[in-house]
């Protein structure tokens, strides 16, 4: 058990002697990284959970996007939807008229109302969809979100 003792003293990181008896050298302010210096002052574990993020963010997702993703692909279950990252999961649906199987995932990832704000990934129970397919289905919901957009306003 001494021998274990020892053995763990010994791996001091070479501070002190061979017991950890050597002063320990702090670093100044002046040579702490800038990043260190820029974390917030936490006081308390609990500090860790509490929402010190800016409470004026908003969520940047196009509502007619995701109310037009929902109404084209109604045929699929859903079954995830996060409202906060504009991710919409559906799962195995056949489309009317159709004889294949799809799932998609639909990312809308910004406010504004075009074709980079929309991203669709399909996949069969064959594999993955071609992309003109995707776009496809990319473009029906864009034009489906102009459509609710135009009714909102009573164009």
């Amino acid at each position: 058990m001494i021998a274990g003792l020892l053995g763990l003293a010994g791996c001091g990181g070479g501070m002190g002697n061979f017991f950890g008896g050597g002063a320990e050298t702090v670093p100044a302010d002046n040579e702490r990284p800038q990043r260190e210096r820029a974390q917030p002052e936490r006081e308390t574990i609990w500090d860790l959970f509490g929402d010190r993020d800016d409470p004026n963010t908003t969520v940047e997702v196009n509502k007619y996007l995701w109310s037009a993703a929902l109404d084209v692909l109604n045929f699929m279950p859903i079954e995830a939807a996060d409202p906060f990252t504009g991710v919409i999961v559906f799962g195995y649906g056949t489309p009317p008229g159709g004889g294949r199987t799809y799932k998609a995932t639909v990312y809308v990832r910004d406010p504004a109302l075009d074709a980079r704000s929309i991203e669709v990934s399909l996949v069969s129970r064959g594999g993955p969809v071609s992309a003109e397919t995707a776009h496809q289905v990319e473009d029906a919901i864009l034009a489906r979100a102009r459509q609710l957009r135009i009714q909102d306003r009573k164009l």
